[in-house]
């Protein structure tokens, strides 16, 4: 293609800014030819949708009800497309390319109504961002709104008229709000002569003057009778006349009907079908070609008319006025695709999953305006005189290449130019205020700047942090372990890092002036490397170490479920960020990071489910934790019930601590009633018992509240042995690692020496603790030190709890 001053701004508009491209322009002015070009060569994770099977296969796309999966009805503003009928339900995939998507393409968007171009507004949002139109992704929208327009009927009309001042994609909200440009190609292609562009010019404009209605009526040829051989294609408007003239010509030509049957595999809905599924033609029927011709010849085009000459099983030879040659016609495919990622690459790939083969041709006396869209005829014989809906006129007499060319039926009179005053207002307004290139450069240094602001945006983190700490202080009896500390430590940070980032991106605001690109400024570059240190540093040691410490464990599945999802967003976002420090490392490139977002959504796909530590922060007793919660399993599949049924998390941590060996003792867990132990009692108290013995450990049988919390007694001298250790200057945990005992037990041992004044009570525990506990119990009322433990914060152990209660008492 020749250069183009309007193309190539539309070019640089959709490749390197994120600014929302309306692509129009007279027929033939290069439309279709520039999305081929952007499908092969653009930088951006594109999808092509349009609103009918036909144009999606033209266009090799999809259709935009098929990859949104809308309903077919209205959709409400105010309505979540919640229809019962209406399966919402996305695949993994496809929210995987949605989530990647930097630019969707929607091609013919002069048919796309208002109201389905919100729906799609709502689909992105709900997988991108939610507080972007379109979710932040790019829209090309690609069109003539004086062609086709969307078909809506009455009662949908009535529906949809409280919230649209019509029904054209550009009254929608979506579109109101996304500040898109408009594009119109001026430079027409398929006709040269200068007359028949301004009069084509003025009736797309519906203001067709006199002396060019008179030029236009001069092709009013209404005896006009074309030979058999000169290749002329009538359009009308209405589709049973077309089918009847075809009928009838075919019908006059004598010989052997051929039929030719479609090959159909896999999916390929009868809607979508480019051609006929059964096609019959005779020697001398006037085809034309339905498609451009994939071998490398390109002897004949979509649009193209010809005659058939001979008929085979497999090929058809047809020959085209002017044309010195006759063309071998074999079978041709269309392909119906769908979009999917590359298991290597994560690239937007493009999946066949049917195809239509079939010869294409289709009878060609006589077509509709309606598919003649997008065609282009040497020879045309028009009948407007029923034109009943908007454009019809324009489209007609645009297909033809030339004036001299093109025969009316019927003049061209005002009443059959309609066209629509609100498509009129809406072009005046897009020609007053089409961009140039101090525009484009205003809009790519704001998108480059947007795209570093999103490196150093942590807003995602709020959310996931917040829901985390909600589930913990709703559930705090069902849950066990380290969970609010680090969880707040990095929503602080967040918080810090959000207003640090904001403000660095007004700084660079300030930096970058109106003329400068921000990935070409050496300040910016400068200002970016150091801010990357920064920020990955901060990551690093206030959100990623932190969420490493965050380990908890509850016998409620659902709160287990919820916390581990916000927990699995919080690291996919804390890996997003990490991939950016470390590809952009070199400094702030456009491509680079488009690159790295991308493949941020697939980060976390590539590797196996992270496992998080159940065995938490809480006891020393790990192995006897494992053991009971081994023997809940056991009993809660046996009996049918849920794990929690059978006693719980906190139940199970004061086993732990307080080692019960009666009946009369594990009554004295919180939450272990009466029926509980005599339904369980037995196995629990077997587990505990075989555990003390195994570990030396000798039981008491004194039950009262305070006595029960004295240390078990230890075998022999064994006691002795951890004092004189103790006294020796070892720690609690270097004496239990010597002995093969373990802490608690150790805890116990001195314990017992407190009131000899061998051991003082702030040795075994800080004096902070000492005071605030002693503060504290007396407040409180409680039937045991499980009850105790259950009221007080996590910070005090069973053992200071044990230690403070033996005090009070004494």
């Amino acid at each position: 293609m020749k250069e183009n001053l309007e193309l190539d701004l539309a070019w640089k508009f959709v490749n390197n800014t994120n600014r929302n491209v309306f692509l129009t322009g007279k027929a033939g002015t290069g439309k279709t030819t520039f999305l081929h070009k952007l499908k092969l060569q653009g930088n951006k994770r594109m999808v092509i949708v349009a609103p009918t099977g036909v144009a999606a296969i033209n266009a090799k796309g999809v259709t935009i009800h098929s990859f949104f999966q809308m309903p077919f009805g209205p959709i409400l503003p105010n309505d979540e497309m919640s229809s019962s009928s209406f399966k919402r339900k996305f695949s993994k995939t496809k929210i995987d390319i949605i989530k990647s998507l930097d630019l969707l393409v929607i091609d013919e968007i002069s048919m796309v109504r208002a109201d389905l171009l919100d729906g799609i507004d709502k689909t992105l949002r709900r997988y991108k961002d939610r507080n972007k139109v379109f979710g932040g992704v790019q829209l090309l929208m690609i069109g003539d709104l004086q062609q086709l327009s969307p078909v809506i009927k009455d009662h949908e009309w009535r529906l949809l008229q409280p919230f649209y001042k019509n029904a054209f994609f550009f009254s929608s909200i979506s579109y109101q709000n996304c500040n898109p440009i408009t594009i119109e190609l001026k430079h027409i292609y398929r006709q040269e002569n200068p007359l028949f562009i301004n009069i084509l010019n003025e009736i797309r404009n519906n203001n067709l003057s006199i002396a060019l209605a008179e030029e236009l009526n001069k092709r009013f040829l209404p005896d006009f009778e074309p030979n058999e051989d000169d290749g002329y294609v009538s359009l009308t408007t209405h589709n049973n006349k077309a089918r009847q003239t075809n009928l009838v010509e075919l019908d006059k030509l004598k010989g052997k009907t051929w039929t030719y049957k479609a090959i159909i595999e896999g999916t390929f809905p009868e809607h979508s079908f480019p051609n006929k599924e059964t096609l019959e033609l005779k020697v001398g029927a006037q085809v034309m070609f339905i498609k451009n011709d994939s071998s490398q010849e390109k002897r004949y085009f979509n649009g193209k008319i010809g005659k058939v000459i001979l008929l085979e099983k497999d090929e058809v030879i047809v020959h085209c006025p002017d044309d010195d040659f006759n063309i071998t016609t074999k079978l041709e495919t269309w392909e119906n695709i769908k979009y999917t990622v590359d298991a290597d690459t994560k690239a937007i790939s493009e999946d066949k999953i049917g195809s239509f083969t079939q010869i294409p041709l289709r009878l060609a006396w006589s077509i509709t305006i309606h598919k003649s869209q997008g065609l282009t005829f040497e020879k045309a014989i028009i009948d407007a005189q029923g034109a009943f809906a908007h454009g019809q006129t324009y489209v007609a007499l645009s297909r033809c290449k030339s004036l001299e060319g093109l025969v009316l039926k019927s003049k061209i009179e005002s009443n059959q130019i309609i066209s629509d005053y609100n498509v009129i207002e809406f072009n005046k307004k897009a020609e007053e205020n089409q961009p140039n290139d101090s525009i484009l450069l205003e809009s790519k240094r704001n998108y480059q700047l947007d795209l570093i602001s999103e490196v150093f945006n942590f807003y995602g983190f709020i959310y996931p942090a917040n829901r985390v700490l909600d589930i913990y202080y709703k559930n705090r009896g069902s849950i066990e372990g380290t969970i609010e500390a680090p969880i707040i430590t990095i929503k602080d940070s967040v918080t810090n890092l959000l207003k640090i980032s904001n403000g660095f991106k007004s700084q660079l605001q300030t930096l970058v002036n109106l003329k400068d690109i921000p990935e070409l400024s050496e300040v910016v570059q400068q200002r970016f490397k150091k801010a990357l240190g920064y920020f990955k540093d901060q990551t690093t040691s206030t959100i990623e170490a932190p969420l490493k410490g965050v380990n908890f464990s509850t016998d409620n599945k659902a709160i287990q479920k919820d916390i581990d999802k916000q927990l699995d967003t919080l690291e996919e976002l804390l890996e997003t960020k990490l991939s950016y420090f470390e590809g952009l490392t070199d400094g702030f490139n456009t491509d680079t990071f488009l690159s790295l977002r991308a493949k941020s959504v697939f980060l976390g796909k590539e590797k196996p489910k992270k496992q998080r530590k159940t065995i938490i922060d809480g006891t020393t007793n790990v192995e006897l934790f494992e053991l009971l919660r081994e023997l809940r399993n056991q009993i809660a599949k046996r009996e049918g019930l849920v794990h929690f049924q059978i006693f719980t998390q906190k139940s199970l941590y004061a086993m732990c601590e307080l080692l019960p060996t009666s009946k009369q003792e594990l009554k004295e867990v919180h939450g272990m009633g009466k029926t509980r132990i005599e339904k369980y009692g037995a196995d629990i108290l077997k587990v505990i018992t075989d555990y003390c013995n195994e570990n030396d450990i000798e039981t008491s049988n004194d039950h009262s509240v305070f006595d029960e919390l004295k240390p078990k007694k230890r075998k022999g001298d064994t006691k002795k042995i951890s004092l004189d250790l103790f006294k020796s200057g070892k720690s609690i945990d270097q004496i239990a690692l010597e002995r093969e005992l373990n802490s608690n037990t150790i805890f116990g041992h001195l314990a017992d020496f407190i009131a000899s004044g061998e051991v003082k009570i702030t040795d075994l525990m800080s004096s902070t603790h000492y005071k605030e506990l002693k503060a504290i119990i007396p407040t409180l009322t409680f039937e045991n030190l499980s009850d105790l433990k259950h009221q007080i914060d996590d910070k005090y152990s069973y053992g200071e709890l044990r230690l403070v209660l033996q005090e009070l008492k004494s």
